[in-house]
């Protein structure tokens, strides 16, 4: 019997600055033995991220492009140089402890590749390490000479880990255009449907692979973790003022400014969960649509462990009408899109609210 379990979170969608959030609060529930090791495994939107003492030269294109282009960019403490992130990528993030006898940064290092190398080898892809590369390589490509499969970073504080791997299973290989990826110019990028002639395995099926492999690699029990909330989120805009209709929480739920939210019921389908909370929320009766996939975040703080949702955001657009608030709100406010955006406290939230005001 395995001495250590790994409780497996399958994310699908995470905002960056939501992963970010997610990461701190499995790794102090860690820290407070509230829960036993974590592996967080999701897709991020594009976004560029820069390790400690990244090279800023490395991203290629000015930020007006990148902001054109729905690409973000954010400063990280893991290690290593730029690094692209988004749909179609796996991100692995591994909240462990490392114990006694375990406590060799080089060796966790070798073990999150040796995760990777085991994986794609069950598809067929003989992948590698190159010494004086980080990451886990493809060293002869479909593509053309050595390119790199998965990049690594990670940050360990006490034994306590962060950040992880992201492998390309596949990508927008256009989107590593925009930098010079981990700062390595002599050598580019692949992904697992590059360099397979045939059919391309799902990321669910990429994902069952790493668990399976992560539990031998680590010599841990793998297990399911609790499924997240499934929620709403409905961006009311009032199109002819350019208004968005914010709605503050009372104190006793937070006291933050958010758009209409609310949990789908059981069996409920996520339309009708949206029509339901918007009505009981503001009175209003109005069609909703969908504006983007759903993501998953950390919401709230408590103190054994993190609590996930999982929401789908709508948008509905209204003529001036009268708002009558729920009892779980003290406030409504019309407000420019831009001043909802730095307002509400998720990034998931604000990423809606801009594709719904365009």
């Amino acid at each position: 019997m395995l001495a250590r379990t790994t409780t497996v979170h399958r994310l699908g969608r995470v905002e960056y600055v939501d992963g970010l959030e997610l990461q701190r609060q499995f790794q102090a529930a860690r820290k407070a033995g509230t829960i036993e090791d974590s592996l967080l495994l999701l897709e991020h939107p594009p976004v560029l991220t820069l390790g400690r003492g990244a090279d800023g030269s490395n991203i290629l294109r000015p930020r007006e492009e990148l902001e054109r282009l729905g690409v973000g960019v954010f400063e990280t403490d893991r290690g290593g140089d730029v690094t692209y992130h988004g749909p179609g990528q796996l991100v692995g993030y591994p909240l462990l402890f490392l114990e006694p006898g375990r406590q060799d940064v080089r060796r966790y290092v070798r073990s999150l590749e040796e995760v990777i190398i085991r994986t794609v080898a069950d598809f067929g892809i003989t992948a590698t390490r190159i010494e004086k590369w980080p990451g886990v390589w493809v060293e002869a490509s479909r593509l053309g000479g050595p390119r790199k499969l998965c990049a690594l970073g990670v940050h360990l504080s006490r034994w306590y880990t962060r950040h992880g791997f992201a492998l390309n299973v596949d990508p927008n290989l256009a989107h590593f255009e925009l930098i010079v990826p981990c700062g390595i110019s002599e050598a580019g990028v692949t992904s697992i449907a590059q360099e397979l002639p045939g059919l391309v395995p799902s990321m669910s099926e990429v994902e069952e692979r790493v668990i399976a492999h992560f539990g031998n690699v680590f010599e841990s029990a793998m297990q399911s973790g609790a499924l997240p909330a499934e929620t709403i989120s409905v961006v009311v805009v009032n199109e002819a003022r350019d208004r968005v209709l914010l709605l503050r929480r009372t104190e006793a739920k937070g006291g933050f400014w958010q758009p209409v939210t609310g949990r789908i019921e059981v069996g409920e389908r996520p339309d009708r969960a949206a029509l339901r909370e918007l009505q009981e929320e503001t009175g209003l009766v109005a069609a909703v649509e969908p504006i983007e996939l759903a993501h998953a975040f950390a919401w709230g703080e408590l103190a054994d462990r993190p609590r996930l949702a999982r929401e789908v955001p709508f948008v509905a657009r209204v003529a001036e009408q009268p708002i009558a608030l729920s009892a779980e709100h003290q406030a409504f406010e019309w407000v420019e899109p831009s001043e909802a955006i730095r307002r509400v406290p998720f990034e998931g939230l604000k990423r809606s609210i801009r594709r719904a005001t365009g």
